[in-house]
């Protein structure tokens, strides 16, 4: 048809990339999801084409062949110099006439708050935090893994519950409930079969992530050493909020915090209980929510508030849609 419309929303993560059409007046036109997102282990070029995809389907259902903005949030935009690359590879597509990339962490903290103004924190595969203010100011975390200071999500979850069920079972370190809990989720009798299982691949690498459910299950039965790893995730948490509220100087106004990914979202009670007590006890303040809205819906606003002098019905006639 040849019709341009008002923004191209992506929200594109490791596991999977959702799109949006959403035209002027807030209609969402179309929506579609293609595969994860992983630039590192498959380039740039082969990435963007994860995204081509699911954009063409997109296109095609909405009836338009281009958009006036591009709003994308993608994993692994970590760095300037990565968000540059990104917004390079987009732009040579021609989707929009304009084109942002951000980290994926911002689609979600946008989809919580009515304006671009809190902090989220991102506690999924990995964790990751970042805030904003309607003035343009932002704080963030680099959320690169151990060599940037990073601790817990799922996967670091996981592994430190097998070092300390390993140590439990040779006897180098105390006794824990995880060395027969770890194992038995995968049917093995023992650590060291299990440890073996994993060594030698007979139990795949990403299915590691499996073991963060049975951690909390094992913390709720009352087992110490588990329950230490809830608490410390806990304070992982917490200390990424107050730091990046501190940044923006919103430390001592009211501002929302928004929690999202599959272990905050999934709202284990010890955990979830934790970090209210003590965010509440650091950063008085701040107003904890749990975000159940797709990361979608927070591009969308974000390529919304990009374009300028949008009313509050067309925010709110997009919210509606995704949170409907």
């Amino acid at each position: 048809m040849g019709l341009t419309t008002c923004v191209l929303a992506v929200d594109a993560g490791n596991s999977k990339t959702d799109v949006a059409v959403v035209a002027a007046d807030g209609s969402v036109l179309a929506t579609a999801r293609g595969g994860g997102f992983r630039p590192p282990t498959v380039g740039v070029e082969a990435a963007t084409d994860v995204v081509a995809e699911a954009v063409e389907r997109v296109f095609a259902a909405a009836g338009v062949t281009s958009v006036t903005h591009v709003s994308a949030c993608l994993a692994n935009a970590d760095f300037p110099v990565e968000e540059e690359r990104l917004t390079s590879a987009l732009h040579a597509r021609a989707w929009g006439a304009t084109v942002d990339v951000r980290n994926d962490t911002f689609a979600i903290l946008r989809a919580g708050v009515t304006e671009p103004r809190g902090v989220a924190v991102v506690c999924g595969a990995g964790i990751n935090c970042v805030g904003m203010r309607p003035d343009g100011r932002t704080a963030r975390f680099p959320a690169i893994g151990r060599i940037s200071g990073d601790w817990g999500g799922g996967w670091g979850l996981a592994h430190d519950a097998l070092y300390h069920a390993a140590r439990a079972e040779d006897g180098r370190g105390e006794p824990t409930e995880l060395a027969r809990t770890l194992p038995a989720h995968f049917g093995f009798g023992s650590m060291y079969a299990l440890i073996e299982a994993l060594h030698l691949e007979r139990v795949p690498l990403l299915r590691r992530h499996e073991l963060t459910p049975v951690l909390f299950a094992t913390a709720a039965a009352g087992d110490p050493v588990a329950r230490a790893l809830v608490d410390r995730q806990a304070e992982e948490v917490v200390s990424m909020a107050t730091v990046a509220l501190s940044r923006l100087d919103l430390l001592d106004e009211e501002t929302p915090v928004l929690l999202g990914g599959s272990v905050l979202a999934a709202r284990h009670p010890q955990l979830d209980d934790r970090v209210r007590d003590v965010l509440a006890e650091r950063a008085p303040k701040a107003v904890p929510r749990v975000v159940t809205a797709s990361p979608v819906l927070g591009a969308a606003l974000l390529g919304l508030d990009r374009l300028g002098a949008v009313a509050a019905e067309v925010r709110a006639r997009v919210r509606a849609h995704f949170e409907g």
